[in-house]
């Protein structure tokens, strides 16, 4: 059985790499889908801390605190899947939340017994705001991991939104280069 987990997760991640990774270096991000993937990010980030951390409560907290903000940020993602990824949109989304948790999963193995003592506080910090805006601002502010590197779209002169200023990097080693 723990041979089986290891190979479903295992090729869940190639898949997730092969089939979700080119469709995100070529679409265009909206402003409103930007906050939505640095919240998703923020969310996967937490939920790795609570698994990896024993946190459980922290996050239940988090995700009863935000249950709206967290519904608006998935649809949201998945409209910009559904508008980049036509008919395999649900695979898209999928391979991109598989990628997400996957990431962060790593970076706190590279992290080891420094992954806890660093990530914790992250709940308390999260839970002091209020609305998806400060979620993602945290998001990116705190440089959480986030795989989706696609440009943003080019504004549309009657739309005024603003994203924001410096989506959280991609990579660690890219975060502590800032």
């Amino acid at each position: 059985m723990r041979r089986a987990t290891f190979a479903y997760r295992l090729l869940a991640g190639v898949l997730a790499t092969g089939i979700a990774g080119p469709a995100f270096a070529q679409a265009c991000i909206q402003p409103a889908e930007r906050s939505a993937f640095e919240v998703r990010a923020l969310q996967s980030q937490l939920m790795v801390t609570a698994l990896t951390c024993s946190r459980d409560q922290d996050y239940n907290a988090f995700v009863t605190k935000f249950r709206r903000e967290l519904g608006t940020a998935y649809t949201s993602i998945e409209t910009h899947f559904r508008r980049t990824g036509g008919g395999n949109f649900q695979r898209a989304r999928d391979g991109f939340i598989t990628q997400l948790a996957n990431d962060h999963s790593q970076d706190g193995l590279r992290q080891g017994t420094a992954f806890c003592p660093n990530s914790v506080a992250l709940f308390q910090v999260a839970l002091a705001q209020s609305d998806i805006n400060s979620l993602a601002t945290l998001a990116s502010d705190r440089n959480i991991l986030n795989p989706m590197i696609a440009p943003a779209c080019p504004e549309r002169a009657t739309t005024p939104t603003r994203s924001p200023a410096r989506p959280a990097a991609n990579t660690r080693a890219a975060a502590q280069a800032r």
